[in-house]
């Protein structure tokens, strides 16, 4: 059914019979492989820039959506119900840490350059659109690890600044640049958040080895698991 490399094939869940098989051509098939047909075709085209290859695909637990992503950077959801809860999720939504750049340490292991720290033990990082605006707080909620935060820890869409002639104005709260780097203005309030989200990870990371009860003495009695 494929005209182009396929690097996605999902079996269902649960039902034996049914299998999917997405690829580069954009074409998505729904395969019943007792019967080897194909059940559901659905094809990834993308107004004025032609299809988008499928790179990977996902069945929900409950086998009734799956889940596609594709070369253009998009989201696809397909199944039973209805999309309307969908639409109340923004367009463009990013991770503002999804393009900063990465260094090796001496042992060739990946860190973030600014922290130094591996970026998976890096806290969550914070939803913006694709000019690096930070999205209202209800957004930040969604991101694992973030769901319960309090509101000082979730950046608003819009500040408020004072301009030369005293006047207070509403602003989009942007990411630092490199400009900004290099002429020595103020970081980013994002920026500013990450790396006091850091230290605290690190100062309970720190304050819970203390607290961790010490292993046995002379070789005596099991040490109790945390």
């Amino acid at each position: 059914g494929h005209a182009d490399e396929v690097f996605v094939l999902e079996t269902h869940p649960f039902d034996s019979r049914i299998m999917l098989s997405a690829g580069h051509d954009g074409n998505i098939f729904i395969w019943d492989v007792t019967k080897g047909t194909k059940t559901k075709h659905y094809f990834n085209m993308i107004e004025g820039q032609g299809h988008g290859a499928v790179f990977d695909c996902k069945f929900s637990p409950d086998g009734q959506h799956f889940a596609c992503t594709d070369s253009h950077g998009h989201l696809l959801i397909f199944g039973f119900g209805c999309s309307r809860p969908y639409e109340k999720i923004p367009d463009q939504m990013f991770f503002h840490t999804d393009y900063r750049p990465l260094i090796r340490d001496s042992n060739n292991y990946v860190l973030d350059e600014q922290t130094q720290q591996a970026p998976h033990l890096m806290p969550p990082p914070f939803l913006v659109d694709v000019d690096g605006n930070p999205h209202p707080t209800k957004y930040q909620r969604l991101v694992p690890g973030r769901e319960n935060c309090a509101d000082e820890h979730l950046i608003p869409q819009l500040g408020y600044v004072a301009t030369s002639d005293g006047e207070v104005v509403e602003q989009v709260i942007g990411q630092q640049t490199v400009d900004q780097d290099e002429q020595g203005l103020e970081p980013s309030i994002l920026d500013g958040m990450i790396r006091q989200l850091q230290l605290q990870q690190d100062q309970r990371t720190a304050a819970e080895q203390e607290a961790a009860p010490s292993g046995p003495q002379n070789g005596e009695g099991t040490p109790r698991r945390g």
